[in-house]
């Protein structure tokens, strides 16, 4: 049954579960016993926390059953690249600088899932802050193969049919690659299409939110559940987004025409990858031509790095100096606890003195109409500064 139950595409399983034939734990079940059996291999999964999947996915159920309108992904396994942001689960950027890094708030494109009905199952592996050092993931269809990054986790858990839909995204082909090496549908919306707040910023004018899966029906699903305007992301448009499962099956308005680009790396794609290619152009006929580009072009590689480069030095700079804070700061508090078990315990020699001097039936206390209130803060004036006691100075 299990078996079964992972080979369903998004759309199929969210209809099953809408009309009762599988429950969504069951469904999220088959999903975490295909992980377990499998990912020990593939490491797709960063976190991954198997009580908590089926309390969201049994949480789902009894909504369905008392009758509540069901979302378009009710039910439904989403897998979450680890550089955006959930409040239930940790978010590492793939660094070990970032370890143990926790946020308060979900994304916007994790509250839309959730909204819509998902059971966030885990975190995915990420190239570390989604730059060029790989993560541990390999390429489900051979093991000895790159899945591609940066979103390598999320690929190959939709892959391997770990979970039917993943997010990911792509300032540099980190979308469209891993799902072009692990044998995927994926998109790469338009910019200011889905909104990025919550998520760790590599170039605002390159980095897109993307979703993978198993057919360009379920790429529509998602798609409309994560497009949208957003006011904390700024590149986002107050406009509706289109049906787009709709849109997936009109025809085109005109016949696609297709460019065959050798770019200036051409000759570094291995022999089995070019004739690949030209078999596909053959294959197309007169739908396609080929394009030579101007040697300008050949510049394109170094200009994106460029654009790339400030950012990231930013983003690692202060992620050193936060988690330099961070862990003196975690040493300040461990000592201030231990000192305050020392002083307050009711073992201690201190407590004990304090209690005979002063009997709780004899401390007094000021009844709550008579408590002094903070003076009020005259208008305009300046808020005094607040800052830890603790020597990080956070």
């Amino acid at each position: 049954m299990a078996e079964e139950l992972v080979k369903l595409t998004a759309n199929e399983a969210a209809a099953a579960i809408a009309r009762g034939a599988i429950s969504a734990e069951d469904y999220t079940r088959a999903c975490l016993e295909r992980i377990e059996a499998i990912d020990g291999e593939i490491k797709a999964f960063a976190h991954l926390d198997r009580e908590h999947a089926l309390a969201q996915a049994r949480k789902l159920d009894e909504r369905r059953l008392e009758g509540h309108p069901l979302g378009p992904l009710h039910g439904i396994p989403v897998a979450i690249k680890d550089i955006i942001d959930t409040a239930d689960y940790p978010t590492e950027l793939g660094s070990p600088l970032a370890a143990g890094r926790r946020t308060r708030h979900d994304a916007t494109v994790v509250a839309k899932l959730r909204a819509a009905g998902a059971v966030i199952i885990g975190k995915t592996v990420t190239t570390e802050f989604a730059y060029f050092h790989p993560g541990p993931t390999r390429n489900p269809h051979d093991h000895a193969h790159t899945p591609g990054g940066s979103s390598s986790g999320s690929a190959a858990a939709v892959a391997a049919h770990m979970v039917p839909l993943a997010l990911g995204s792509q300032t540099n082909g980190s979308v469209i690659r891993p799902a072009a090496f692990c044998g995927v549908f994926a998109i790469k919306p338009t910019h200011g299409l889905v909104s990025r707040a919550g998520v760790l910023a590599l170039s605002r004018k390159l980095d897109h939110i993307g979703a993978f899966a198993r057919s360009l029906d379920d790429l529509a699903l998602i798609l409309e559940v994560i497009a949208g305007h957003d006011p904390a992301d700024p590149d986002t448009e107050p406009f509706a987004a289109p049906d787009f499962r709709a849109l997936a099956h009109e025809p085109p308005p005109l016949p696609p025409r297709f460019a065959f680009v050798r770019t200036p790396m051409w000759d570094k794609a291995d022999g089995e990858t070019k004739a690949a290619f030209e078999e596909l152009a053959s294959a197309l006929g007169g739908a396609i031509e080929d394009v030579d580009l101007p040697q300008s072009f050949a510049e394109a590689w170094e200009i994106h790095r460029t654009i790339m480069r400030p950012t990231w030095r930013t983003i690692l700079r202060l992620t050193s100096r936060s988690a330099s804070r961070a862990k003196r700061c975690a040493s300040s508090l461990r000592t201030a606890a231990a000192c305050r078990r020392s002083i307050i315990s009711p073992r201690s020699p201190r407590r004990r003195a304090m209690r005979q001097a002063s009997p709780r039936s004899s401390m007094p206390t000021m009844p709550s109409s008579r408590r002094r209130r903070p003076a009020l803060r005259p208008k305009g004036s300046a808020r005094p500064a607040i800052r830890c006691s603790a020597p990080c100075g956070l």
